[in-house]
């Protein structure tokens, strides 16, 4: 449920950025580790415990049993084999992709483009979002970075880049050290990294995975219960991380 591996390129980012970067060398390397593998053990946590919540609530006497009925054994005929591959699985989600992909990133390019007075649409939905984003432990432009981000998580760093650089398109920069620094300069802290991670592991799927929700399960209730429960969970946690270390330092 909360694990997708769509998102452990920006966790090991985050990680090594602000983690790692108390040491140097191996234990820089060991400690950024320690600390992705900690958020993921974490998702495993809540994913059993909001499993068995789910269990004794609205999946209550629903059975759980799975039947798989195999087909004939039969030699592999490899042209068929890729063909079905590529238009029954291939084609199939990437066009599901670009179904989102494309107006999303059309939406973008507008909120980061369009002024109305002095500042972008985007820093606009960034300042309405940024008293709920402190409560959180993180800013207005990361929370509208995450909800930008439905059709990927890859390009949440991106947008949140772009954001803080006020450039009109996405930002993909490949040095780690630049990236800290920008960061950094724009308010990151020890705290803002950890929420981040936890809330990159925690929030939404993206929007290909509920549309397979919607498409394997044929309602849209389980589409906004799988949305709903682990943002949800990721707000609840970061503003219990955010309320310690407040209250701690």
């Amino acid at each position: 449920m909360f694990l997708v591996t769509g998102r452990f390129p920006f966790l090991i980012t985050i990680a090594s950025i602000f983690i790692g970067s108390i040491f140097t060398g191996f234990k820089a390397s060991l400690l950024s580790t320690i600390s992705v593998l900690l958020v993921i053990l974490l998702g495993i946590y809540l994913t059993l415990v909001v499993s068995k919540i789910l269990s004794k609530t609205i999946l209550k006497g629903i059975p759980s049993s799975f039947i798989l009925e195999l087909p004939p054994y039969r030699k592999p005929q490899i042209g068929k084999v890729i063909v079905r591959s590529l238009f029954d699985r291939t084609l199939y989600v990437l066009g599901r992709a670009i179904s989102v992909a494309a107006p999303v990133g059309i939406v973008i390019w507008i909120f980061a483009n369009v002024q109305i007075g002095n500042a972008s649409i985007l820093t606009h939905i960034a300042l309405f979002l940024d008293p709920f984003a402190k409560l959180m432990g993180l800013d207005g432009y990361i929370l509208t970075a995450f909800i930008l981000g439905l059709p990927a998580n890859e390009i949440v760093l991106p947008i949140i880049l772009m954001s803080y650089m006020a450039k009109g398109s996405l930002v993909n920069l490949e040095d780690t050290y630049m990236i800290g620094n920008i960061l950094i300069e724009n308010g990151w802290t020890i705290l803002t990294a950890i929420n981040v991670m936890i809330f990159t592991l925690l929030h939404f799927p993206c929007s290909t995975t509920l549309l397979t929700i919607k498409k394997e399960t044929g309602s849209w209730k389980w589409v906004f219960i799988s949305f709903l429960l682990p943002t949800v969970c990721g707000i609840v946690i970061c503003m219990a991380t955010t309320l310690v270390y407040n209250i701690l330092i």
